[in-house]
């Protein structure tokens, strides 16, 4: 899946879309070893539940799980280790005084290439609550049904 600007969809995080209202989202590099590039241009990543903390001016991934690359030898990488996100001291600084203020979760939401390089794009979340979602669903529901009765009305 293609997006403008030359950048390649590896992966969505479409479960933090449901679970998180989104603020804000911030473009971030992300540090990988040798095999784990190659794993994650296969697509072999998983990170439904996975987040960001700040640690000692630095934001670190968890629970982002890159499988290991099939074709490696036994110089293969951790496929649960900490990956170190790539931004500017003033952007930490900035998320950090979100974060730590109003409560939000720094979240992945999608991974992807831009020139070949792999990106993740961080959001700014908080939690939604329960009725949120019932009505995220509700209004899913009712744009598929005016979807098929428009399709049925074009087909006859």
């Amino acid at each position: 899946m293609y997006m403008s600007e030359g950048k390649k969809i590896i992966a969505e995080n479409r479960k933090a879309r449901f679970n998180y209202s989104i603020d804000d989202s911030i473009e971030c590099g992300i540090a990988l070893e040798g095999t784990e590039v190659k794993s994650v241009k296969n697509g072999s990543i998983s990170f439904p539940d996975s987040f960001a903390l700040i640690e000692n001016n630095e934001v670190w991934l968890q629970n982002f799980n890159i499988a290991e690359y099939s074709y490696s030898s036994i110089f293969n990488h951790n496929p649960e280790r900490k990956k170190k996100l790539l931004l500017h001291k003033e952007e930490i600084k900035r998320l950090r005084r979100k974060v730590e203020e109003k409560g939000y979760t720094l979240i992945p939401l999608d991974v992807y290439l831009k020139n070949g390089r792999v990106k993740v794009n961080l959001g700014v979340c908080k939690g939604k609550k329960l009725y949120d979602k019932r009505a995220d669903i509700k209004d899913r529901d009712v744009k598929r049904d005016i979807a098929r009765e428009f399709k049925n009305g074009l087909n006859g």
